[in-house]
């Protein structure tokens, strides 16, 4: 008999809700001071993680959750991008 992995859990910064880090996006600062979104969830940096719904994406963008955890003001093209991602069916599955 195997032994059960540790899945990681995140807190999705919109809803607050602890979630498998698998279900969640990542948007991550880089070293260069550059937010992206980070689908692999291995870019190094800074991270901070939302679930796949656009009222989660709402709240964080109302309340500047993720220029907060991120230290670092979000590009127009970024949340756009990220807005389209949710729409089209709840992004990609990592």
């Amino acid at each position: 008999m195997g032994k059960q992995r540790k899945i990681p859990m995140r807190i999705c910064v919109g809803c607050r809700e602890k979630k498998p880090k698998r279900e969640l996006l990542r948007l991550v600062r880089t070293p260069e001071n550059e937010v992206k979104l980070d689908l692999s969830g291995k870019m190094s940096g800074r991270g901070a993680y939302i679930c796949r719904q656009a009222e989660c994406l709402k709240k964080a963008l109302k309340g500047k959750r993720l220029e907060k955890n991120l230290e670092h003001p979000l590009s127009e093209e970024l949340i756009a991008e990220l807005a389209a991602l949710l729409e089209s069916g709840d992004g990609p599955a990592s």
